[in-house]
């Protein structure tokens, strides 16, 4: 702990002096603490040469994982056939140990950023195989027990779901990837092995692609840990069935992670986008608190100084949660909103639980069950919840619903409104959603 104190400098002890005078809250708790409290991590990619002064402060006291934006990539550190430059993926593992983070290895295999060699050589299939695996054993060898994730396989896919007919799949076909796995394995046990790609967060025919692909080699036996959703989204756009895709990838055995977040906006930024971003990242932290094998969510760049977007986007931008001169957006407390404590219920009395039991573009139904698991009657109850993502309820049965703003409270009606001890009760809606449906972080019930 006081090594991350020190490391963090000034924006670690600006925020222990404000806890001598307020309350601490979730706004005030450093992302990455949120983030584990939960069971899971909040990374970012850092480029190496901006690892200094308030960037690195930054980078340190929010995020519990890094990952080498450009610094680990086959161009970036074997630019000459069997000549390692490792100065900057060094500086980046470095870093992540000095500020007690983890690293995501990014990337072993890809398809882009291979240097001149390899995509200029010829090569049988054999000599392709044995130079990706010795590329892999010599970078996951050189960085043994000291990454957490690796995507081992960056990008394997067409948008239709088929294999990518780069060089290692028009060469090798899909057995380049068990390959790649397996000689991941064996150079680094410990670490947890991905498959990452892009344009697969909603259910469709190249997330499709991907389900299917990790049945086959799971069934052959490959180390794969993990799949990657990269989630490089547009302002308003977050896939309504990303919670329900995360899910199923994890119901095979794997876990899953999102591994590379922004959430672009044409520019200029408003005060409009700004909010309905926020609503967007506190969605994709909650479609990943939803599933429990959802690891972790790492975001692409923290900051928008050092964001990829308008580099290939024109006229696109302000993708991350902090703005160019590192000061936190609206996102960064959509973030830290989604994060936030979950406060369980009281032992005993009244308690209630939400479910979307029906839904559809723009309207949705739910039902609300309250639950008494006191030892006498209740006599009355009123439930109360927070609409994350700007939902309405326009129709309600069993209960007598108001909405003022995003707060709800149902109260009971004459003929529900006792519950016996063991008891429970049941009222629904229906509401409309425009963007995403999240449920709400919590409910109060007295």
């Amino acid at each position: 702990m006081l090594r991350r104190l020190i490391a963090a400098g000034a924006v670690l002890a600006a925020a222990l002096t404000a806890l001598v005078t307020a309350p601490a809250t979730a706004a005030d708790t450093p992302l990455r603490d949120l983030a584990e409290a939960r069971g899971r991590y909040l990374g970012t990619a850092v480029t190496a040469g901006k690892l200094t002064g308030g960037y690195a402060d930054v980078a340190a006291a929010q995020f519990g994982s890094v990952t080498p934006g450009n610094e680990m990539k086959w161009g970036s550190v074997e630019r000459t056939q069997g000549t390692y430059d490792w100065t900057g993926a060094d500086r980046v593992v470095a870093f992540a140990e000095a500020h007690g983070q983890r690293v995501r290895g990014h990337t072993l295999v890809w398809h882009s950023q291979l240097p001149s060699w390899v995509t200029g050589g010829t090569w049988t299939a054999d000599r392709l195989r044995t130079l990706m695996t010795d590329h892999i054993a010599a970078e996951a060898g050189r960085y043994k027990g000291r990454i957490d994730h690796w995507d081992v396989v960056n990008e394997p896919l067409n948008e239709d779901g088929t294999l990518r007919r780069s060089i290692f799949g028009a060469t090798l076909g899909e057995s380049y990837i068990a390959d790649a796995f397996r000689a991941a394995r064996a150079a680094d046990p410990a670490a947890k092995l991905y498959l990452n790609d892009y344009s697969t967060d909603a259910i469709g025919a190249k997330s499709d692609g991907m389900y299917a692909l990790v049945k086959r080699l799971l069934a052959q036996g490959v180390p794969v840990d993990g799949v990657g959703f990269q989630a490089h989204l547009v302002l308003g756009q977050v896939p309504s069935s990303l919670e329900a895709n995360l899910r199923r990838f994890a119901d095979l055995g794997v876990d899953v992670a999102i591994t590379e977040l922004d959430i672009r906006m044409t520019l200029p930024a408003t005060e409009a986008k700004l909010t309905q971003q926020k609503a967007d990242y506190a969605s994709v932290l909650r479609a990943c608190l939803a599933v429990t094998r959802c690891a972790g969510v790492t975001v692409w760049g923290f900051t928008d100084s050092d964001s990829w977007i308008p580099d290939f986007f024109p006229g696109q931008g302000a993708a991350t949660p902090y703005d160019e001169a590192l000061a936190p957006k609206p996102a960064r407390a959509g973030i830290a909103e989604a994060l936030a404590p979950v406060t369980p219920p009281a032992p005993g009395g009244c308690s209630a639980t939400y479910a979307v039991t029906s839904q559809w573009t723009g309207g949705f139904t739910a039902q609300v069950t309250v639950r008494n698991a006191g030892t006498a009657p209740l006599a009355g109850w009123t439930v109360r919840w927070t609409q994350p993502a700007g939902q309405r309820v326009t129709q309600a049965w069993n209960a007598t619903v108001t909405q003022t703003g995003a707060e709800v409270a149902a109260a009971h009606l004459s003929y529900n409104a006792t519950v016996p001890a063991g008891g429970s009760t049941a009222f629904g809606f229906n509401g409309t959603w425009s963007a995403t449906n999240p449920p709400p972080a919590s409910l109060t019930c007295s």
